[in-house]
C-alpha cells in the first residue's frame, strides 16, 4: 500500500484528490494539511511514501516546504510530487531544484495522477518531455554558474551520459545514441546519481545545465 499526504490550501480540492488517488485501492491518503508549514509537520509525523504538494499556499509555499522535507535526513524515503495549476517555467525549475521527484498540473487525468504517485513511490523521477523542455528553457534563460568543477570526477563516458540525460533522453534513447546496452545506460545513470549526490534523474537534468554541460535550449 502506498501512503500519501496531501498538502493544499483548498479543502474541496484535497477531498477531490483523496477520492481520485484512492480509487484503485493500492494508494491510501493518511493525512492532509492546508499550509506548507502544516504539511512539513504532518509529513514528519506520518512518514508517507509520497507527498502531493501544492505550490502557492499561505504560511510557507510548496517550494520551501518541499525543500524542508528533502533536507530532512529522517524523510529520505519520502518523495514529493508537486501539483499545481500554475503552468510556469520558474515553478517547474524551482520545484526540481528544491528536490521534488515530479511535477504535475492539476488538470492531469486521474489515471495519470495515480500512475505518477506509483512512479515516484517506486523511487523514480517523474520528468516527462514537456516538463523537461520547461526545465531546459528556464535553465537556458540564465547563464549557468561556473561550477563545472562538480564534474571533475566524471569519466568522459559519464559526461556523455549526463549530457544525454540533460537533453531529456530516456535510458533506451541514451543506449541507442551512445551504442550501449540499455542495462549499461541504466548503470551509468545510477553511477551519476551517486557520484554527483543527486536525489533523482530530474536533478541530473538541472545539474547538466548549471555546470554548462548542456545549453542553448531543448534538443529536438
Amino acid at each position: 500500500m502506498i501512503t500519501v499526504v496531501l498538502v493544499d490550501d483548498q479543502e474541496l480540492l484535497r477531498a477531490g484528490l483523496r477520492s481520485l488517488v484512492e480509487r484503485d485501492g493500492d494508494i491510501r491518503v493518511v493525512g492532509d494539511a492546508a499550509t506548507g508549514r502544516q504539511g512539513v509537520a504532518r509529513v514528519r509525523e506520518l512518514r508517507p511514501d509520497v507527498v502531493l504538494m501544492d505550490v502557492r499556499m499561505p504560511d510557507l509555499d510548496g517550494i520551501e516546504a518541499t525543500r524542508a522535507i528533502v533536507a530532512d535526513p529522517a524523510l529520505a524515503d519520502v518523495a514529493v510530487l508537486v501539483l499545481t495549476t500554475f503552468d510556469e517555467d520558474e515553478n517547474v525549475f524551482a520545484a526540481i531544484r528544491a528536490g521534488a521527484a515530479g511535477f504535475l498540473l492539476k488538470d492531469v487525468a486521474p489515471d495519470e495522477l495515480r500512475q505518477a504517485v506509483r512512479t515516484v513511490a517506486a523511487g523514480e523521477a517523474l520528468l516527462d518531455p514537456a516538463v523537461t523542455r520547461r526545465v531546459m528553457r528556464a535553465a537556458a534563460a540564465t547563464p549557468p554558474p561556473s561550477d563545472a568543477s562538480r564534474l571533475s570526477g566524471l569519466t568522459e563516458r559519464e559526461r556523455e551520459v549526463l549530457r544525454e540525460v540533460g537533453r531529456g533522453r530516456s535510458n533506451q534513447e541514451i543506449a541507442a545514441s551512445l551504442y550501449l546496452s540499455p542495462a549499461t545506460a541504466r548503470t551509468y545513470v545510477s553511477r551519476l546519481l551517486t557520484k554527483l549526490d543527486a536525489r533523482d534523474r530530474s536533478q541530473l537534468v538541472v545539474l547538466a545545465y548549471e555546470t554548462g554541460l548542456v545549453g542553448g535550449g531543448p534538443t529536438p
